[in-house]
């Protein structure tokens, strides 16, 4: 079996590549599962996203610790 290219080695093949080439390898790597489809056949429920919170909540308290 071949040895597998790393993606220093792929990057440049891929920029290589046409506009129509690129829009080929693209819909090739999504396929037909893409996340919309996955949202569409599973939509979100109505507690999973609320507005009801403060969206800056996530970035509050304790983060200062990292970094």
């Amino acid at each position: 079996m071949a040895n597998p290219l790393t993606a220093d080695e792929i990057l440049p093949l891929v920029a290589a590549l046409s506009p129509q080439e690129k829009a080929r390898l693209l819909r090739l790597i999504v396929g037909p599962a893409s996340a919309d489809a996955a949202y569409r056949s599973n939509p979100p429920t109505q507690d999973e996203f609320t507005a009801d919170h403060d969206q800056l909540a996530w970035d509050a308290g304790g983060w200062e610790t990292f970094g």
